[in-house]
């Protein structure tokens, strides 16, 4: 088989792999409806009215709090399965989810005493 023709999948796929996203944002951008007032154009917070400046800076602890949150919600996902199948692993995926779990509680060790979890 030709080298060309082996590479020309790839060379479909990553054309398609632009496309696809690509197409319906462009055809939104034509097909949209653009209507815009000055009731569209006000800043929307939940329904309720806005008083003040929208421009407000928040703290950067809020941040690493989501952060906090996230990654222990994404260890959720890794830990679910690999105690689902506790019976049936061996000592090497033993240790390694012994690992996971060190690792993660010393990284809430590290985020607790350093005091990124206090709510301010």
């Amino acid at each position: 088989m030709n080298v060309v023709n082996e590479w020309a999948f790839i060379g479909v796929f990553m054309a398609v792999a632009w496309i696809f996203p690509t197409l319906p944002i462009v055809l939104a951008a034509f097909v949209s409806p653009r209507k815009p007032n000055a009731i569209k154009m006000q800043t929307y917070e939940c329904g309720v009215e806005t008083v003040g400046d929208t421009w407000v800076q928040f703290r950067v602890q809020y941040y690493i709090h989501g952060l906090v949150f996230l990654i222990f919600d994404v260890e959720m996902i890794f830990l679910f399965p690999w105690a689902m199948a506790y019976n049936q692993l061996d000592f090497f995926a033993f240790g390694a989810g012994l690992l996971f779990l060190f690792l993660l509680t010393d990284g809430l060790f590290y985020a607790w005493f350093k005091g990124d979890l206090e709510w301010s």
